[in-house]
């Protein structure tokens, strides 16, 4: 499959490129950078929703799952997208969204008057005290219980009031959603990302979730909570199924899972990526990130293939997190690790959050999201400097956008064309085993290994030089440039050709 040796890219549209001066990025401003992202090496795109919608989660709030938002463009602007990025070589991958709808959808609509879809959603009577059927929270916070007063009844909303729950154990509703898949399919999408999947089918009983005993104050409020997810529910396997069934073999499926590694291997193997997310917060540290890699590897079922990203449109970038040096560490861990890389936009660039003093989206995601760096130009490329974008583009990090990094051989983008195209090369890259070597307190060495080729990884986790005997080695790439084996530089990672006989 190709995913098993490409690298996905991730696009949040309204921040990508803005075609037509409005301050939001669009479907034609993606179109006119395909080439870029071809010559980067990346095989895929993925492009967060552009459906019509009124925005309260921007796009996730979907009111024509076939549809396009007029502020990103049309049907016609995303067929040819979609054509020109498969002239480029590229696949694309459109962001699917089964679990929830706007509670403007048309489907809502007439399901709370009850004159159609009566039980397209979840509608539960109110608790003998008047209340929400149980203590069922919302991720965006307070209850996911909203009262109804003209139906008399509460919906159930895995996030905002604004995006009631799908009832997918209604197969009419299944039917719906498939039809939406077939649709996109039939203009030319070469795969999906499902959104929220771990919140489609919840416990059909509605118990009251049990306490956390490990949840402390200052903690998530919605991990107070043990959350019953789909994966506990035993019919999310047809649901699996049913999907492949519908898309057929050769159309890639990821999903959207915050889970345990050992939970997520059940949406294995009809999910190709059911995403692993381990590496977007946690600890990092040599030990932590090897003991992800080798509980990834050992929880796999056979055949499964592993997937592996630093960053997406909900969380803090990765050199936000980590700090630039490291963000090129990150990079180099990101494209080396056995499994599909998945890349957020601009983390290519060494793109850092922009603090954004009122967050225009219910959870503060703003700062992750804020727009692609084309240019040193005061709106960086993204839209005319007289336009004001829809979020910040300053201040940031100079020298961080693509004309600056295009020219130099040691910058951030010089690194992931290099490394991508290394991947591209290395038979041991693109599909041999994975072991870790070392976990020091500062150092990570892993291997990559065909039975015909062997790279080692090495990674330096700290800002002081660490030395590192690597007998017989060849140095291959390095995120100073040139690699001087012996030692690791600070905040230096190497991959080398091994002796295979080691």
């Amino acid at each position: 499959m190709w995913w098993h040796t490409g690298a996905i890219y991730q696009i949040y549209p309204r921040s990508f490129a803005d075609s037509n001066g409005d301050g939001i990025g669009d479907l034609a401003g993606i179109t006119a950078h395909l080439g870029y992202l071809a010559d980067l090496g990346v095989a895929a795109i993925w492009l967060s929703p552009f459906y019509p919608s009124p925005m309260d989660d921007f796009g996730y709030d979907v009111t024509d799952h076939t549809g396009v938002d007029p502020i990103f463009g049309t049907v016609a602007d995303a067929v040819t997208l979609i054509e020109t990025a498969h002239r480029y070589g590229l696949r694309v991958l459109v962001d699917f969204i089964p679990n929830h709808t706007s509670y403007r959808h048309p489907w809502f609509d007439a399901s709370r008057a009850r004159t159609d879809h009566t039980d397209w959603y979840y509608w539960r009577d109110p608790a003998p005290d008047g209340g929400p059927p149980n203590n069922w929270l919302s991720l965006f916070g307070g209850s996911a219980w909203t009262f109804e007063a003209g139906r008399g009844q509460y919906y159930y909303h895995a996030y905002l009031p604004e995006q009631p729950d799908l009832n997918w154990r209604n197969p009419q509703v299944r039917e719906a959603q498939y039809d939406v898949l077939c649709a996109w399919l039939e203009r030319g999408v070469d795969g999906f990302r499902i959104d929220a999947f771990r919140q489609l089918l919840m416990d059909p009983q509605w118990r009251d979730n049990p306490p956390n005993p490990d949840w402390q104050p200052g903690d998530d409020p919605y991990l107070s909570l043990l959350p019953i997810h789909s994966t506990d529910q035993p019919d999310i396997t047809e649901v699996i199924a049913e999907l492949r069934s519908v898309v057929g073999p050769e159309t890639v499926l990821t999903a959207e899972l915050y889970l345990p590694l050992d939970k997520l291997m059940r949406y294995h193997p009809g999910i190709d990526l059911p995403s692993n997310t381990h590496l977007l917060s946690g600890p990092w540290t040599p030990a932590a990130v090897a003991a992800i890699a080798d509980e990834y590897e050992r929880v796999l079922p056979p055949g499964a293939w592993p997937n592996w990203t630093t960053g997406n449109h909900d969380r803090t970038r990765i050199a936000s997190r980590v700090g630039s040096a490291q963000a090129r560490v990150a990079a180099m861990l990101l494209l080396t690790l056995r499994g599909t890389p998945i890349l957020y936009y601009g983390e290519e660039l060494g793109m850092s959050d922009i603090p954004v003093v009122q967050p225009s989206d219910p959870v503060g995601r703003d700062p992750e999201r804020t727009p692609m760096r084309w240019t040193a130009e005061r709106h960086v490329g993204f839209c005319p400097d007289d336009v004001t974008p829809w979020l910040p583009t300053q201040p940031h990090p100079p020298a961080i956008d693509v004309t600056t990094e295009h020219e130099a051989d040691d910058s951030m983008l010089s690194l992931y064309r290099t490394s991508l195209r290394l991947r591209q090369t290395s038979a041991a890259l693109r599909s041999g085993s994975y072991r870790t070597v070392l976990a020091s307190d500062d150092v990570l060495v892993y291997e990559r290994r065909t039975a015909e080729s062997a790279v080692w990884i090495a990674l330096n986790f700290s800002d002081h030089v660490q030395p590192l005997e690597l007998p017989g080695a060849r140095g291959l790439l390095s995120t100073y440039g040139d690699a001087q084996l012996g030692r690791l530089r600070p905040n230096e990672g190497i991959v080398v050709d091994m002796p295979t006989g080691r």
